[in-house]
């Protein structure tokens, strides 16, 4: 696994050619997938894990929209499709991508659906970090693990169709099986990332905090709102 400095800080990286598919398939051959919500990153990333040869699950609210846009996806119910704590029961890795508010709501039932040895995944770090707000504890007997696309859901799966692929960040939060960064790097490959970056859980949400939700949703739209004035300022129309 590669070192490379990026301006001053070392990171590890992991690349799809050293941990490659054949080998996050081996890892993986034996586990269920559960992808929890199917909303955001969970289409993209259990389709891609479906046509990477994993076997997964999807559990979801039945009746709304996302139920539909799975079944549409061909995840069928009562065989690869289940309610949530359904889904959860009948898995070995949790991948626990419902919204923030929504992990939050359904963590007590979620808890109960886990089983020793289990892997609980996430895509964001939020719950986790914030356990004082969210009530998200993991069990001590269940290892804990992140893989983060750097991209919206969409990408992730036009990505892996057009065959480029998107780079995510890996974390170990609990490994107590002593499998957790395998099965973390697994994960990271089977949903289609080309290369993965070592991190922290904490990392991630800061991370997360001052990209997306600053740069991103704040500054940018700041910039933006302030060229948009000063031009109508000067007497020139926004086309301009």
């Amino acid at each position: 696994m590669a070192k490379i400095d990026f301006g001053g800080v070392v990171e590890e990286v992991v690349t799809s050619e050293e941990f490659t598919l054949e080998k996050a398939r081996e890892v993986l051959k034996d586990e269920v997938i559960a992808v929890l919500g199917y909303g955001v990153q969970g289409p993209g990333q259990a389709l891609n894990m479906r046509d990477n040869g994993v076997q997964v699950i999807v559990g979801q609210r039945e009746g709304g929209a996302s139920w539909d846009k799975a079944v549409a996806d061909g995840f069928v119910p009562g065989e690869t499709l289940f309610p949530l704590e359904e889904a959860a029961r009948k898995a070995t890795v949790i991948q626990y991508l419902l919204s923030d508010a929504g992990q939050v709501a359904m963590w007590p039932r979620i808890r109960e659906c886990l089983s020793e040895g289990d892997a609980l995944y996430f895509s964001h770090g939020f719950g986790v970090v914030y356990k004082d707000q969210t009530g998200i504890v993991p069990p001590e007997n269940v290892d804990v693990i992140l893989a983060a696309p750097k991209g919206s859901g969409t990408t992730v799966r036009t990505n892996f169709l057009d065959g480029s692929g998107i780079n995510s960040s890996f974390a170990v939060f609990q490994d107590y099986t002593g499998r957790a960064k395998e099965r973390t790097l697994a994960l990271g490959i089977a949903i289609g990332s080309g290369y993965l970056f070592g991190t922290t859980f904490e990392n991630e949400v800061y991370s997360d905090l001052t990209g997306e939700r600053g740069v991103l949703m704040g500054c940018l739209a700041g910039v933006m709102e302030a060229q948009y004035n000063l031009l109508r300022k000067h007497g020139h129309t926004p086309s301009e």
